[in-house]
């Protein structure tokens, strides 16, 4: 494995951990976000020097701050909003963003999967249109109905949309041919 390696096989090791830990507990732990964190700095620090350090911290501060808004909202825990701060520490900036739509495209597969397995498509639907007028209307603020405070909504792992939109990227670098 040369260094063009290391960084997205640890961010695809990350992303397995955390979807394992998040469907068996319905939790990403703390531990394994802040190392992830920290190894992206390091790594990056390593790899690239300061540059290094600084795109790893853009990054981080990209992928985390765009998931932080879902948590906001209570759309998303704390700590998928950890882990995509740690992804992105991990990736650096460059490729924040196409690990993030690659994560977004596979949440989106996954949520269809959801709904249809539980049965909830109608109700989905609805209350997807809902959240996205009141959103419209009200800005940034929590529902008051569809949140994860409500004990009746639907979950889904979001650490499986992660590990298979970071592999998915990390699979289509030119390095692992």
């Amino acid at each position: 494995m040369n260094s063009t390696q290391v960084l997205p096989a640890l961010a695809v090791a990350v992303g397995i951990c955390a979807a394992i830990t998040d469907v068996r507990t319905r939790r990403i732990p703390n531990r394994l976000t802040y190392s992830a964190m920290v190894a992206g700095l390091v790594l990056q620090g390593i790899l690239h020097g300061w540059k290094g350090l600084l795109l790893s911290v853009e990054g981080w501060l990209l992928f985390g701050g765009v998931f932080l808004l879902f948590y906001v909202v209570r759309a998303m825990g704390a700590g998928d909003v950890k882990l995509a701060a740690a992804l992105g520490s991990i990736v650096g900036i460059s490729a924040t963003v196409p690990v993030m739509f690659a994560t977004a495209c596979a949440g989106a597969a996954l949520a269809v999967c959801f709904m249809v397995l539980s049965g909830r498509v109608v109700e989905t639907l609805r209350n997807t249109l809902w959240v996205t007028g009141f959103h419209i209307q009200q800005g940034l603020q929590v529902h008051p109905v569809v949140n994860l405070d409500n004990p009746a909504g639907g979950r889904m792992p979001y650490g499986l949309a992660f590990a298979v939109g970071t592999a998915y990227w990390a699979l289509s670098l030119r390095g692992w041919s």
